[in-house]
């Protein structure tokens, strides 16, 4: 019997179905090993050796695995396909080793790109060894981020005080997202004017032209640039008369988009799902890992960390035939269609994201899928048989038509298309998107040259230039692609890490700088600008791949790089702090020292008048202060400055008053502490504070808003059955209601002030049919069903007195704080419940021993 390691606990029992009982199939649940994080897990000076250290859950799983490979005849290594899988996989093997006990055992590596029974099998038929180009490249990779870190760190801490930590990669990520913003605030607006006409044909069919030139001058986007302009040159077309110059029709073709890649896939689904591209992957990850379809276990679509956008032969062929079956032989090229990336540091190996079997349709699927699996499963496979089918044949037809009043003229266009052949826009039939939009929409009527138009109405339009749009998480991960930094398994960790340390913030589906985030990237483009350089970050990453590809030794990447950046580290250290702060100012000065209404300085301390004001750093991070502290104690928060709103209701403390309480005559202020803004009535111990909920922003908070915010917890009215008290009001867990000791979640904050007394009662009551918990004791509903643990039994995510926790059984795992539960996925929950499972139901290490007496 062969051993066979697998990352995720979720494919076992599917490739143990496939093997058959000569095989022994277990999980190592991803990473089983990994530097310790604290400084010298690296040494440089020891030519880079590597400290690895096991946490207890993998230690238990490595125990297993050892135990089981020492009573097997081989090992066989099957993590998954890409970089991440194939250091897994010599980490099995090097702990393996250490342990004694592979002996002259056969050792293997395979790879599957997807979970079939044929993918699996094919695989295993062509075994290889582990590639050690592969783990070098991940070596160097870890070794620099690492280096990065624990070098870079701790220069933030002392420099620059509140400020997180910098990363090789985060840190230049964090550079667009703050350049972007730089861009948006130098912005300035401009007016202009389009003008259209409504115009008919002789045979009273209606279109719209375009304003191109008046009085021979081609006019461009902006070049109409008062009311006045546009209003002469209405009038002028008012009293004109209207003829067609030309009319010609072009035909051209549009071909479709390759399948999905990790990047196009987040894309995608973000613009047309509203998912994130953390459930992105997460919803991809079970259609990869396989899900019970008709009574049989299997993979939906291939691996989805990927950047090749070709497809196997064999899938090629499939697609080719499901054409033929779903739309027919005239939509078949005569030829397959073969792709390549433009993605830099792309790895062509890899095949895009696709449906392992072309015959099952989403139609077919959907059935045994949810909601957001089975639209993120239609998405992949239209797209991926779309890319195997003929172009759509499209009739551009542009039409130039002359409008002449007296001597006075101007030029108009009309510009539509006709749809001859849909081709692969077939495949999106009832999905209309980006890859399907609309062209019968912009279609025009007959219009034939040298015949008059007539005249139906003028519209002009005042318009007003935008500044650049913030990056969504689709364009994040689109710049990141094309800067050719990171790599498609780190597109989503490298957003969640500037989450995590306040850097940025998503709002509407909007990627915003913090002001602490701003700090650092000043900070970094001050002071090690080579290191957050693009094209820099960029080269690094070619050698990453030129390592991968045996062409370069990952050591001598690793000293060329550590030579140059400790240097750079070392010079930094003599600085002052001082130093720093100036440097600083400077390069964030729109957002530190916005303009003033007034056009007066704004430097000068509003408070004394003489005073200069700089940024300054305390316990908690930077703020504007005055420098005739400590004689002026004005202060002002940088979010202030950010928001725009610091001068203008500052208090001394660079508080804002926003009214009185009118029953106790108290003074209500909006402060700002070290968890955030929230509003305080009174001073001293006996003072009534209440944090702000997520999504209200500080400068938004009014006198009225402030009142409500500090009248929580608030009474609804009595319960018509028990005769107690229903309250409302923000906790931990968000909005509630609770009555007698039950708490029901409400939708939205909003509710917490608006909900009445007949709803209330509803959402109690429903609360109580899904079974008592959480708070009220006995076992909670759960709030989520992740699936089936390996070992047999449900595996779901619930709400207790202390928390949001993982159960399986008697196992009861609590969530990590701030991890959102229901954005858990089942491998996260899985190693959650083994971890807890290793040290006994009661969170302590079973009890080996006698008891005494």
């Amino acid at each position: 019997m062969d051993v066979v390691v697998v990352e995720s606990p979720n494919k076992v029992k599917s490739i143990n179905k496939y093997l058959g009982k000569n095989y022994k199939v277990l999980a190592s649940f991803g990473h089983v090993r990994d530097l310790p994080a604290k400084d010298g897990s690296v040494k440089p000076d020891e030519d880079f050796a590597m400290s690895w250290a096991v946490d207890s859950a993998s230690a238990k799983r490595l125990s297993d695995l050892a135990k089981a490979v020492k009573e097997a005849d081989g090992l066989i290594l099957a993590t998954d396909p890409d970089r991440e899988g194939e250091a897994i996989a010599w980490h099995v093997l090097e702990v393996l080793k250490q342990k004694r006990v592979l002996k002259d055992k056969p050792v293997r590596r395979v790879a599957f790109n997807s979970i079939t029974k044929q993918a699996v099998l094919d695989a295993m038929a062509n075994a290889r060894e582990i590639d050690p180009p592969l783990v070098d490249a991940y070596l160097a990779r870890r070794a620099l981020d690492y280096l990065v870190g624990f070098t870079l760190s701790p220069v933030l801490w002392r420099k620059l005080p509140g400020a997180r930590s910098a990363g090789r990669v985060q840190s230049v990520a964090l550079r667009f997202v703050c350049d972007r913003e730089a861009e948006i605030e130098r912005f300035v607006r401009e007016n202009y004017w389009l003008i259209a006409a409504v115009l008919g044909t002789p045979r009273n069919e209606k279109f719209e032209a375009r304003l191109t030139t008046f009085d021979g001058k081609k006019l461009d986007k902006l070049d109409i640039k008062s009311q006045e302009q546009a209003d002469g040159i209405k009038a002028m077309l008012d009293g004109a008369t209207f003829k067609a110059l030309s009319v010609e029709a072009k035909p051209t073709k549009r071909n479709p988009a390759p399948p999905f890649t990790t990047s196009t896939l987040q894309q995608a689904a973000s613009s047309r799902l509203g998912f994130s591209a953390q459930r992105t992957m997460q919803v991809a990850q079970r259609l990869y890992e396989g899900l019970d379809v008709g009574g049989e276990t299997a993979g939906l679509i291939t691996y989805m960390r990927t950047d090749g956008v070709q497809m196997a032969p064999e899938a090629i062929a499939a697609a080719r035939g499901a054409i033929v079956n779903e739309f027919g032989d005239k939509y078949l090229p005569e030829k397959p269609r073969y792709y390549t990336t433009k993605a830099k540091n792309a790895q062509e190996a890899h095949e895009a994201i696709r449906p392992t079997d072309f015959s099952r349709t989403p139609a077919e699927v959907k059935k045994y899928l949810d909601a957001d699996q089975a639209r993120l499963y239609e998405m992949i496979w239209k797209r991926a048989i779309a890319s195997q089918m003929l172009p759509a044949e499209i009739e551009r037809t542009t039409v130039e038509i002359e409008a002449r009043n007296g001597a006075a003229t101007a030029g108009l266009r009309a510009v539509g298309s006709v749809v001859r052949f849909d081709g692969f826009l077939a495949a999106y039939t009832e999905q209309k998107d980006e890859d399907a939009e609309d062209e019968e929409s912009r279609r025009l009527p007959e219009i034939r040259a040298g015949e008059p138009i007539s005249r139906e109405a003028i519209n002009v339009t005042a318009h007003t230039t935008e500044p650049p749009p913030r990056y969504s998480e689709a364009s994040f991960i689109k710049k990141m692609e094309e800067l050719g930094i990171g790599r498609p398994s780190t597109y989503v960790a490298t957003l969640k890490t500037l989450e995590d340390r306040d850097y940025i913030e998503i709002e509407n589906r909007r990627i915003v700088p913090q002001p602490k985030g701003r700090l650092v990237t000043a900070f970094m483009e001050s002071f090690f600008e080579h290191y957050v350089e693009y094209d820099f970050t960029a080269s690094l990453e070619e050698k990453l791949d030129e390592i991968s590809d045996g062409k370069l030794l990952w050591k001598d990447v690793l000293r060329d790089f550590w030579r140059d950046f400790s240097k750079a580290v070392g010079d930094i250290k003599e600085l002052r702090v001082t130093d720093v702060l100036d440097a600083l100012n400077e390069e964030l000065a729109p957002l530190v020292f916005p303009a003033r209404e007034d056009g007066s300085n704004p430097r000068i301390c509003p408070k004394c008048g003489s005073g200069n004001l700089s940024l300054k750093l305390g316990k908690y991070g930077a703020f504007v202060g005055c420098s005739n502290y400590p004689e002026c104690g004005y202060t002002r928060q940088l979010s202030d400055a950010a928001n725009g709103n610091g001068e203008a209701a500052a208090g001394e403390d660079g508080d804002r008053v926003l009214g009185k309480d009118p029953y106790t005559s108290e003074e209500i202020v909006l402060k700002r502490g070290r968890f955030g803004p929230y509003v305080q009535r009174g001073d001293g111990k006996e003072a009534k504070r209440a944090s702000l909920p997520k999504g209200w922003a500080a400068d938004a908070i009014d006198h009225e808003k402030a009142l409500a915010l500090l009248a929580l917890p608030r009474d609804v009215g009595q319960h018509p059955e028990s005769g107690k008290m229903i309250s409302a009001g923000i906790g931990r867990y968000g909005p509630f209601v609770l009555h007698d000791g039950t708490y029901a979640n409400l939708e939205s904050v909003e509710d917490v002030f608006t909900i009445g007394l007949n709803r209330a009662v509803s959402v109690i009551a429903e609360k109580q049919a899904k079974g008592k918990g959480g708070r009220n004791g006995g076992t909670p509903a759960a709030l989520k069903e992740l699936g089936e643990h390996p070992d047999g039994g449900a595996i779901t995510v619930r709400d207790g007195k202390y928390g949001p926790y993982v159960n399986w059984g008697k196992v009861n795992a609590t969530l990590p704080k701030g991890q959102d539960p229901m954005a858990v996925s089942l491998e996260a929950a899985l190693t959650l419940v083994a971890e807890k499972a290793a040290k006994g139901s009661n969170g302590k290490k079973p009890f080996r021993g006698k008891k005494k007496g």
